[in-house]
C-alpha cells in the first residue's frame, strides 16, 4: 500500500461518523463497508491526492470501501484529460465491480467528464455493450454514462436506442435511469 493510500484511511477512520454510517447503509444498500464520511471530506481528499494519479485511484477502488471507490472516481474525474487510454480502462474493469447505485452514477457520470467531448464514439460504442449486459448495475451504467449528452441534440436517437433496450427492464435501478434520461429530453437537457 502507498503512503497516500495509508494517509486516505488515517483520515477516512478519523472523520467516521456513526450515524453518518446508518444514513449511507440505508441510503446505498450493498455489502461494501462504509466509514460514513461526507461527500465534502472525500471531495478534499481527492483534491489534496489527485497528483498521486491513477494508481492510487486503482489502490483505493480495489479496497472496496464506498467513500474509497468515490475518491478513485473523483480523483479520475479531475485527472481524466492527461490520459483517456487509462480512464477507459479503468472504467471498463470497474464498471465489472459494481454493486450499488452511488458507485454506479459516480463511475458514469464523474469518472468520464474530462473525456465526454473528446471521445464520445468510444463512449456510445461502451454504453452499447454495456447496455445489453446481464448485469443490472451495467444496464444502469450504460444509460448514466451518457446522460451528459442529453443536453446535445446529435446524440438523442442513440440516446433513446439505449432507453429503447432497456425500458421494460425489471431490475428497479435500471428503471430509474430510464425515468431520469427520459425526463432530462422533457426538459430540454
Amino acid at each position: 500500500m502507498s503512503k497516500e493510500f495509508d494517509e486516505i484511511q488515517k483520515t477516512l477512520t478519523e472523520k467516521s461518523d456513526k450515524a453518518s454510517i446508518g444514513f449511507f447503509q440505508r441510503m446505498v444498500p450493498g455489502k461494501q463497508k462504509i466509514y460514513g464520511v461526507k461527500t465534502p471530506v472525500l471531495n478534499e481528499l481527492a483534491k489534496e491526492y489527485k497528483k498521486a494519479s491513477f494508481g492510487l485511484a486503482q489502490e483505493l477502488w480495489n479496497s472496496g470501501a464506498l467513500e474509497e471507490k468515490i475518491i478513485a472516481i473523483k480523483i479520475i474525474e479531475r485527472i481524466g484529460k492527461t490520459d483517456p487510454a487509462k480512464v477507459l480502462m479503468l472504467f471498463k474493469r470497474f464498471a465489472n465491480q459494481i454493486d450499488n447505485w452511488a458507485v454506479c452514477d459516480g463511475l458514469g457520470m464523474q469518472c468520464l467528464r474530462g473525456i465526454v467531448q473528446t471521445h464520445q464514439k468510444l463512449i456510445f460504442d461502451l454504453a452499447g455493450k454495456l447496455n445489453h449486459s446481464k448485469d443490472p448495475w451495467q444496464r444502469r451504467l450504460s444509460l448514466v454514462m451518457v446522460e451528459w449528452y442529453t443536453r446535445k441534440g446529435d446524440t438523442h436517437k442513440e440516446i433513446k436506442k439505449l432507453v429503447k433496450n432497456v425500458e421494460n427492464d425489471k431490475e428497479y435501478y435500471v428503471k430509474k435511469a430510464v425515468v431520469w434520461i427520459n425526463r432530462n429530453f422533457k426538459k430540454g437537457k
